[in-house]
């Protein structure tokens, strides 16, 4: 009996390390062409960099900071076949320093026009692995829909402004676990809240599976539909064995909390959304490579890698196996988004194995 459709999660997502050289250089060892690829060194402080296929190569934005999108013509210069080509900004290729760069792979094509909403968007969609890119330009409008191109509902959508115009500049996030017309913010500490009580509103509820929406503030819409603000936003729906998104409550004990996946993750971040002040976290299989994961990297920060003993992968999720609010506070509930890296049992039926 197949368990999932995607036999080989890394032709979808991957994560990559490698050391800067200070000259042009190619990143040459994923298994796809990626349309989202998002870099951060791991030795010194350092933004974290995302760049698009459909914003186009050179164009960074934040996920530390409300800055709106800024061009680098020397930051990562193109996207290639099976990776991409660097330029020389000492903050993605400094020689000698460390780099931890994850991938997520688009449509294998250029970005399409999109008439399914009231807004206009340009998509790039692989429904395969429920991943999608949408840019768009505000009207607005609190009752305007933007289409995803997903084809299914999303379990997590994240927009950013990219041009000024937007009432803060955040990074909103609607996940599935979070309440009705609450999101979070993926640049800053705070606990998720209801964007329908506040003057700027936010991202709808997740309901539909051809369009997002909004959630109205007390004077509108500013946040993630300002009129004549262009936003792009990074949409993903759940697929069984490739993807996870859900919520689990903290134990605050080093054996910590079990979350199933349903596959040995590759990728797993991670954020407090009931009490507030603690950062997002993101683990990977590449940096550390055995349990227990120690090496992190904080979203919202700017930092250098962590260490610090966190989490055990498994071959059917991961498990807390710290004490601290940052993912296993007692009582304290979290929200996260996981990838793969084997199914626990494929189409092929070779079962994952622990770390």
């Amino acid at each position: 009996m197949a368990y999932t459709t995607i036999k080989k999660p890394s032709d979808y997502f991957n994560t990559v390390l490698y050391t800067g050289t200070g000259a042009e250089q190619s990143i040459s060892s994923l298994d796809f062409s990626p349309d989202l690829t998002w870099i951060k060194n791991r030795d010194t402080i350092d933004w974290h960099r995302l760049l698009d296929s459909v914003r186009g190569a050179t164009k960074e934005l934040y996920s530390n900071s409300a800055n709106t999108e800024d061009t680098q013509a020397q930051s990562l210069k193109s996207f290639d076949s099976n990776g991409f080509t660097l330029g020389t900004l000492a903050e993605v290729n400094t020689s000698g320093e460390n780099y931890a760069s994850w991938s997520w792979r688009g449509s294998d094509s250029s970005a399409v026009s999109n008439t399914d909403g009231s807004i206009t968007s340009t998509v790039s969609a692989n429904t395969t692995s429920g991943f999608s890119i949408v840019s768009y330009t505000g009207n607005g409008s609190g009752s305007a829909t933007v289409g995803h191109g997903l084809g299914v509902i999303p379990s997590m959508v994240i927009i950013k402004a990219r041009t000024a115009g937007s009432a803060n500049g955040f990074w909103y996030v609607k996940h599935k676990s979070l309440s009705s017309n609450y999101n979070i913010n993926l640049n800053t500490t705070s606990a998720s809240s209801d964007v329908t009580s506040v003057s700027q509103g936010g991202i709808g509820d997740l309901d539909n599976a051809n369009t997002f929406d909004f959630a109205s503030g007390t004077s509108g819409i500013t946040t993630v539909n300002a009129s004549g603000t262009d936003f792009i936003a990074y949409c993903f729906a759940e697929k069984k064995g490739y993807s996870k998104f859900g919520s689990y409550t903290g134990n605050g004990n080093a054996d910590g909390s079990f979350i199933y996946t349903g596959f040995k993750p590759a990728f797993i971040m991670v954020k407090d959304y009931t009490g507030g002040g603690n950062n997002w976290f993101i683990w990977d299989n590449k940096r550390d490579g055995y349990n227990i994961l120690n090496r992190y990297l904080r979203p919202n920060l700017s930092d250098a890698e962590g260490n610090y003993d966190a989490i055990d992968i498994l071959s059917n999720g991961f498990k807390n196996r710290n004490t601290s609010g940052s993912a296993n506070g007692s009582g304290t509930g979290y929200i996260y988004m996981a990838f793969a890296e084997n199914p626990l049992v494929g189409t092929n039926n070779i079962p994952a194995t622990a770390r």
